[in-house]
């Protein structure tokens, strides 16, 4: 088999039988093209012409290209469960990768965005939303979600509005592995959401319907411009321009909000446990970034306010 036929098989694989997202489905098979480019490149095209050293080589030349040491242990990952994949299945007499090693990752602190700056962004956003104007409403709406429910993007966008419960405050949303959770949110929330869904949705689908060649709104809850369900790159897009303003460094897309609230639920004395369970990390490690965050920024206020600091 050759190895571009291989990701197809394997693609499917992660979705139907790991139950993946979408989102890291894309991600393991570009990162296997990549990896069909540079073997072809060294006169391999099957699978069973793929080496250890071969691997190693990928991932040295990724390091030379600047790659950085989070994007080559993706990349082994990646390489590893292929690899155990065509084995598995026959297509291989040998797991190649078994013996690969991924540089060790130094994990980073999150981007939070301080109570005052953010109660300033959604100041912005609310005067904007007075005016009525669909987009305005849904982007109020979705930064409110975002925030209050402490949401990864991909789950926002796959909301539907049966998914909602405005009465409970709660909203039911898959997360990785297809597992479901039932999350709360607060009143500002629920306030921004009842005038979208009011307001500002029926506009939205009243434009699908006047453009025949346009998506249909079916049952998601957000809808973009043109009437279909929002997507990621809207909201990226929506909340990098939000960040822009405020100050501070670090990535600002959406998942810069689910790191805020994470923090900022900490800060307030969440217990961490709940948190976890807000947040749908199978590992409570995986939370605990957060506490180092709220540490972080005690010792930042005691620098800047203690005289003998």
């Amino acid at each position: 088999m050759d190895i571009s036929s291989s990701i197809d098989g394997f693609s499917e694989h992660l979705a139907s039988e790991r139950r993946l997202s979408p989102q890291t489905v894309r991600a393991y098979a570009s990162d296997l093209r990549q990896l069909a480019d540079f073997a072809t490149g060294r006169d391999v095209e099957r699978v069973d012409g793929v080496t250890l050293d071969l691997l190693r080589d990928w991932l040295w030349d990724a390091s030379e290209a600047g790659s950085s040491k989070a994007t080559l242990a993706r990349r082994t990952a990646t390489a590893k469960a292929w690899s155990a994949w065509l084995l598995r299945t026959g297509r291989v007499d040998s797991d190649v990768a078994a013996r690969l090693r991924s540089p060790k990752t130094g994990r980073t602190l999150p981007r939070v965005v301080g109570r005052g700056p953010f109660d300033d962004l959604l100041a912005g956003l609310e005067d904007r939303a007075a005016s009525g104007e669909p987009n305005a409403l849904r982007d109020l709406a979705v930064v409110e979600l975002l925030y209050a429910s402490a949401l990864r993007v991909s789950e926002l966008c796959g909301l539907d509005r049966d998914d909602l419960d405005l009465d409970r405050l709660t909203v039911r949303v898959t997360g990785k592995g297809d597992k479901e959770r039932v999350v709360p949110f607060g009143v500002p929330a629920q306030s921004a959401i009842v005038d979208y869904l009011t307001s500002a949705r029926p506009q939205l689908v009243a434009r699908a319907a006047a453009n025949d060649r346009g998506p249909t709104p079916g049952a998601a809850l957000f809808l973009g411009a043109r009437g279909g369900r929002l997507g990621p790159r809207s909201v990226y897009t929506l909340v990098a321009r939000l960040l822009d303003a405020v100050p501070g460094g670090g990535p600002a897309g959406p998942h810069a909000l689910r790191h805020t609230a994470a923090t900022h639920l900490l800060d307030g004395g969440a217990d961490l446990r709940a948190v976890q369970e807000l947040l749908g990390h199978a590992s409570l490690a995986t939370t605990q970034i957060y506490t180092h965050v709220s540490v972080e920024r005690i010792k930042e206020s005691y620098r800047n306010a203690h005289p003998r600091a």
